[in-house]
């Protein structure tokens, strides 16, 4: 666990580039790492996580500048929450199914990429108010790359019995494959400009290039009008779902093929992370836009859409699902707080929905038994 600390630590280091860097719109491997004021490149022994920042009292070495208690905070929180993991995944009786050495190691790197891009979009969201989304598409890909190939590492039966990587039916399989086909169908229709992107003028804001904070004063917009663009883009989805469905259930020889292709370990699980994609991005933004409708306001931002479906590409849609419903209670937990505190500060959603996510992560066997799925060892 002292390794898997230090480990953390170490990628915790890596976040605050990332959480420095990519809003900036610099990157994030050249050049190495300097002081902001000074521009002096750090040394090695003055970049160790953790320690590091405590010898040095939180200053330059050469220029005697703050360093921001961010960098101690997100490597700390970063090497407790590898090693929590950890503890509760292979070392406590808690989670069922999950063994080093029958590939369980597998399921838990694809889960702490998961907890590191959660990790470092809260921090961006806390400081620029929006998402990254390279860091949601980068989890996403690793979430539907590692369920594809799970089955190579982990017996497929155990992988569908302790639901360790997303898998799934070939009903839902065709669902999945058909909203996937009309993502495809809606990105190059938006890509052409034949549909229209919403809240256009916003793009500087939404292209993860920001050097200020961005004013949270609504701007002129029609919400009710840019909504309604989004939902002209989600149509395809919901109609080649639907379509590709129906065609599985009643044409008898694309049926039984489909049945017969779709179980295979891989393809179910790739299908399996892509339906949770879909539904993590689907209830966030059907709450998006239906908010948005009833209240004529801009409600909740496409970067929680594409952090919860990253979410279910590494979880699952039932664990995506559980996710946005625990994360209102940690909102909760902060309007109590700031209803006792003088300081009253406005906070975006994203940290509560990554709270949401891991607290679930950790609930994992309590959501199964809810759900009514028989765990033994």
């Amino acid at each position: 666990m002292a390794i898997i600390f230090a480990f953390g630590c170490c990628v915790g280091s890596f976040l605050n580039v990332v959480i420095y860097r990519l809003p900036r719109g610099k990157s994030i491997v050249f050049p190495s790492s300097a002081c902001p004021q000074c521009w002096q490149k750090i040394k090695f022994y003055d970049n160790i996580p953790l320690i590091s920042w405590i010898l040095l009292g939180g200053e330059c070495r050469n220029c005697r500048a703050k360093i921001s208690a961010r960098y101690f905070v997100i490597e700390l929180l970063t090497g407790l929450a590898f090693t929590f993991l950890f503890y509760v995944y292979f070392i406590s009786s808690y989670r069922s199914g999950l063994r080093i050495a029958d590939g369980g190691w597998f399921v838990y790197l694809v889960n702490l990429v998961l907890v590191a891009g959660l990790i470092a979009g809260s921090a961006v969201d806390l400081q620029y108010w929006i998402i990254p989304l390279s860091v949601c598409w980068f989890v996403s890909v690793v979430g539907i790359i590692g369920s594809a190939l799970g089955c190579f590492f982990i017996d497929p039966p155990l992988i569908s019995q302790y639901h360790l990587l997303p898998s799934v039916g070939s009903e839902v399989s065709a669902l999945a494959a058909g909203a996937g086909l009309g993502l495809i169908i809606s990105l190059v229709l938006l890509l052409t400009g034949l549909l229209k992107r919403s809240y256009e003028s916003e793009q500087q804001r939404d292209s993860e290039q920001i050097t200020t904070e961005p004013d949270p004063a609504d701007e002129n917009f029609n919400h009710r009008l840019e909504v309604l663009k989004e939902m002209v883009f989600l149509l395809p989805v919901v109609v080649c779902a639907v379509a590709f469905y129906i065609l599985v259930r009643n044409v008898e020889t694309l049926g039984q093929w489909w049945i017969s292709f779709s179980q295979f370990p891989v393809v179910a699980g790739l299908m399996g992370s892509l339906w949770g994609y879909l539904v993590g991005c689907g209830i966030v933004w059907a709450t998006r836009i239906f908010g948005t409708l009833a209240f004529g306001k801009e409600a909740m931002g496409l970067g929680d859409v594409h952090l919860l479906g990253a979410a279910g590409t590494v979880l699952g849609a039932e664990f995506a699902v559980f996710g946005f419903f625990v994360a209102p209670f940690f909102g909760l937990g902060w309007a109590f707080f700031q209803m006792f505190s003088r300081k009253i500060r406005q906070i975006p959603y994203g940290p509560f929905l990554s709270l949401g996510v891991f607290t679930v992560m950790i609930l994992h066997n309590w959501i199964l038994s809810y759900l009514g799925f028989a765990l033994y060892h």
